[in-house]
Parts: structure tokens; C-alpha cells; sequence
């Protein structure tokens, strides 16, 4: 008797009932759902083995059938679900591997912050121990206005927010600093555009960063990761070549923590 065959079935039944719950996640429209027939073509199976595959799954809530309409879409169990899952979430726990991988790649020191507006909160540290360390600790707070993590996060923001920072003050720090609230909006829209943000010796004389806002599980920007190094490191010609990398791996620790983009 084969033992091993009862269970590579069981995990291909497994693995269907998970293609159909995906699918009528990402494509049962709201108050609709999908239909037997759809849903079924959809994932290439039968409309039997569709309705044996989904019993369990409706009876643990992950899926619900419209007693009307016959319709397929997603369960309170689901919510439920996510909801546990982002009660577990930390960001630095969430961000750490993609952080030292980013390290890793580029060689210069990564940060990780979190938005208290007016100012940004370091959370995380990643450096590059063969370079010059940054200055930067742990728990330190900077204005949004003329870093590179800040500005990532800002331009995400509803104006008010915007009006918020500069209330607050943007005097210099270097000369390069951004102190014009209408320069500031013209750099937002820039971000915006381009998916990532630089801080081109605004805030360290000697210090160009690249930074991409992290999307929380409601799509809000609350926090940033950001690639640091000295002007002789980091050229004006890197942070090209630098921006989409912090930028894909934003993406992914948005990702992690629930967000849709």
C-alpha cells in the first residue's frame, strides 16, 4: 500500500482550494462576487470540483455563497485573518532582511524610519562597517522638510500635512537645504513621479541619501527606507542607479505589511 499517495492528493487538493480562494480574492468585484460558472473556467477545474474544493473553505468563513445569486466572494474569516496576521507585524522585524539585503547590494548604510510628523524617527540601522559611519542614531529624530526618508514619506501625504511642515519652520541646515514652501511642493510632485526621494546635501554637508516611502495594510505612507553615503560614494549619477533599488525594495516591505500596491 502506498501511503504517499493519499497525501500527494490531499496537497493537490490543497493547492486547488487555495488557486480558488486567490482568484475570487483578486478578482471578485465588490458587492458581486463571482459566479459557479466563472470561477470555475477561471481556474480550470469543474464546476463539481469547484463546489467540493469551496465547502470547506465556506465553512470556515474564508469564502461566503450568495444564497440568491449563487455568487463566490470572500468570507469574515478572511478579515479575520489579515486582521491577526497585521496584530503581528512589527516594521523592524518585517523590514529587517530586506534591509540587509539592500545593505548588502549597495554597500552604504540603510535606514529605516517612521513618520511623526513634523519630523521622521530613526527605527533601524544597517551600516556597511567597511565605510565611514553616519552619524545617525537610533531613536533621533530629523525634520521631513530636508531629508531624503522625510521628503519619501511627505509627498504621500494629504496637504494639510504639507502645510503642517512648513508651519513648523524650514530654516537652513546646509546650503543646499529646501526653505521655499513652493520649491518644496515642485520636489514632492517630483517624488511622486519618480517613486523615490533624495536628500542632495540638504541635511549633512558631506551626505546625499536616497530614500522610497513604506505603504502600510491601508495603502498610507508611514514610513521609509532610505540608502545613505558620502558625496565621493554616492555620485549624482548613482542615485539614478540607486533610487529604483531602494524604491523595489520599499515595495516589497510594503508588500510584507499588507499593502495593496
Amino acid at each position: 500500500m502506498n501511503e504517499a499517495a493519499p497525501e500527494r492528493n490531499q496537497s493537490a487538493s490543497l493547492r486547488r482550494a487555495l488557486a480558488v480562494l486567490e482568484h475570487v480574492r483578486d478578482h471578485a468585484g465588490a458587492g458581486q462576487g463571482l459566479s459557479l460558472t466563472r470561477l470555475a473556467e477561471a481556474v480550470g477545474l469543474s464546476k463539481s470540483t469547484v463546489l467540493r474544493l469551496t465547502a470547506p473553505l465556506i465553512d470556515a468563513r474564508l469564502l461566503e455563497r450568495d444564497r440568491r445569486t449563487g455568487a463566490y466572494r470572500l468570507g469574515h474569516g478572511a478579515l479575520r485573518l489579515g486582521q491577526a496576521y497585521l496584530a503581528t507585524l512589527d516594521l523592524r522585524t518585517v523590514a529587517a532582511e530586506e534591509s540587509h539585503r539592500l545593505m548588502t547590494e549597495v554597500r552604504e548604510t540603510v535606514h529605516l524610519v517612521v513618520y511623526d510628523a513634523p519630523d521622521v524617527v530613526y527605527i533601524d540601522k544597517v551600516e556597511n562597517e567597511t565605510n565611514v559611519r553616519m552619524a545617525s542614531r537610533i531613536g533621533s529624530r530629523a525634520p521631513v522638510y530636508c531629508t531624503a526618508v522625510g521628503k519619501a514619506i511627505l509627498a504621500w501625504q494629504p496637504e494639510e500635512d504639507v502645510e503642517r511642515v512648513v508651519a513648523a519652520g524650514m530654516p537652513h541646515i546646509t546650503r543646499y537645504t529646501i526653505t521655499e514652501a513652493d520649491r518644496l511642493r515642485a520636489e514632492l510632485s517630483r517624488i511622486r513621479q519618480r517613486g523615490y526621494s533624495v536628500d542632495d546635501r540638504e541635511n549633512e554637508p558631506e551626505v546625499r541619501c536616497v530614500a522610497a516611502p513604506i505603504f502600510n495594510h491601508t495603502d498610507t505612507a508611514t514610513s521609509a527606507i532610505s540608502v545613505s553615503g558620502l558625496t565621493s560614494r554616492i555620485t549624482a549619477a548613482r542615485v539614478r542607479d540607486l533610487g529604483p533599488l531602494v524604491a523595489e525594495t520599499a515595495l516589497r516591505i510594503s508588500r510584507k505589511l499588507g499593502s495593496a500596491r
